[in-house]
């Protein structure tokens, strides 16, 4: 039956669940009578929406609270058991794996190294080892956890670069950075990890599921628009105006800072990510005469130059400025070499800073990725600075610049939510369950599209 408005029946359902669903994930435990106002829906719908939720195992009661002058009301909640998500982060130093309950509890892990070669740094990407790793990872994670494949309502993969998709080979990845010249990944897992066939992956540019972590569950919350920055061996960013939405993927390091500047590893000259990214930032120390640890992976070697430039004093952890023993001996000097390097990215970070400013006027930037945690707690502060310095004042006074709170696990939680909110999205229902009629509009959408 089609309505006035082109939705059918089905289609009214599906919305109907995925707001109970939504509400009980983000909001819950709740009661049904909370529901109602929570939802917008009525109290018949809530519970027939709650039955149908209850006796498919996707919600289950969770205790009860007292009412005004009536009986206790019984409080229900998302079942963590009723599916789980493996998330991937395909990473500049390394391969991260997780898998979630469908709560997003960490079931298990696994961490596979990229070794570096200096001589040739695109080999640590080569295809056939990332694939390897992700088919080796992923069934690591589900026998450590005891998980059976068909509980998966997906695979979420963060990768470098531009994503594409195509009918024949589902997502294609343009790396230009990391050697990657349309490579078909998901046709490439499909045939190597033993999954199911119906087991879907979502692959999508890693500071894309960073920015859709913060955003649901990080320093995001609350904010109707955002810029969410991922720092590590190169920069990127995912522009979010939808808070439930999943953002869109910039190649924000790409943006040209020195006209005939550095040359960056995409090729190109003057690139951001040419003096802000940590492989450049480490390369511009030993240019200046820094002396990196010998054989050191970028991680060490950025701890390395911090530890340079910003001395702990006797007594204290690195990084900490009090605490010292009053009679110990006086504190190292700094590194200038190191500080003056620093000094000058955080600028160019800060020019940065105000191109997204100016360009998107988002309510907060966001600061994550591996690098970016190390940087940030530094010299956040003075890039702050640069950004409203260079930014036009009107926007710049209306930006909250700040870290994400995720830590290094965002990207590989912001891919496991790639599945999950699709999950919600058909109103807990499976794709593979799902009839054509029963999808949601946006899948026909897709379907046209990739059949052209």
């Amino acid at each position: 039956m089609t309505m006035r408005n082109g939705r059918t029946v089905r289609d009214l359902r599906r919305e109907n669940r995925t707001a109970v669903l939504q509400r009980l994930y983000f909001d819950g435990p709740l009661s049904r009578f909370s529901l109602g106002p929570a939802t917008g829906l009525s109290s018949g719908s809530v519970s027939n929406v709650v039955a149908e939720l209850v006796a498919e195992g996707l919600v289950e009661e969770a205790g009860s609270v007292d009412s005004a002058g009536g009986r206790p009301r019984t409080l229900l909640r998302v079942s963590p058991d009723s599916g789980c998500m493996i998330g991937v982060d395909v990473g500049e130093t390394r391969i991260r794996i997780e898998l979630f309950d469908l709560t997003l509890t960490e079931l298990a892990r696994t961490e596979r190294p990229l070794a570096v070669d200096s001589a040739n740094p695109h080999d640590r990407y080569e295809v056939g080892v990332v694939v390897g790793h992700l088919r080796e990872g992923i069934a690591e994670v589900l026998r450590t956890a005891d998980v059976p494949a068909e509980r998966l309502l997906g695979v979420g993969v963060g990768v470098p670069g531009i994503v594409a998709r195509t009918a024949e080979d589902g997502a294609v990845v343009h790396g230009q950075t990391i050697g990657w010249d349309a490579v078909p990944l998901e046709r490439l897992l499909r045939e190597s990890v033993e999954l199911p066939a119906s087991v879907p992956y979502w692959i999508d540019n890693g500071a894309k599921t960073l920015g859709q972590a913060e955003m649901w569950f990080g320093a995001g919350r609350g904010a109707r628009s955002a810029v969410v920055v991922l720092f590590g061996s190169g920069v990127g960013a995912c522009v979010v105006d939808d808070p439930m939405g999943p953002g869109r993927a910039i190649e924000w390091g790409h943006l040209t800072v020195r006209v005939r500047g550095r040359r960056c590893r995409c090729g190109a000259q003057g690139c951001l990510e040419a003096y802000a990214g940590a492989e450049a930032l480490l390369e511009r120390w030993r240019e200046a005469g820094g002396v990196p640890p010998a054989g050191a992976d970028e991680e060490t070697a950025l701890t390395a130059m911090l530890a340079a430039a910003y001395p702990a004093e006797p007594g204290t952890e690195p990084g900490s400025q009090s605490g010292a023993d009053p009679g110990a001996a006086p504190r190292t000097e700094p590194d200038a070499t190191a500080l003056a390097v620093l000094a000058e990215t955080a600028e160019y970070l800060g020019a940065g800073f105000a191109d997204l400013i100016n360009l998107f006027q988002p309510e907060r930037i966001l600061v994550g990725g591996w690098a970016g945690l190390q940087l940030g707690t530094r010299f956040l502060e003075t890039v702050s600075g640069y950004a409203k310095e260079y930014a036009l004042t009107y926007p710049a006074a209306r930006v909250a610049i700040g870290m994400g709170t995720l830590g290094p696990d965002a990207v590989t939680v912001g891919a496991a939510i790639l599945p999950l909110a699709d999950f919600f999205a058909r109103g807990g229902r499976r794709a593979e369950t799902e009839t054509v009629e029963e999808q949601p509009a946006w899948a026909s959408t897709v379907r046209d599209r990739e059949a052209h």
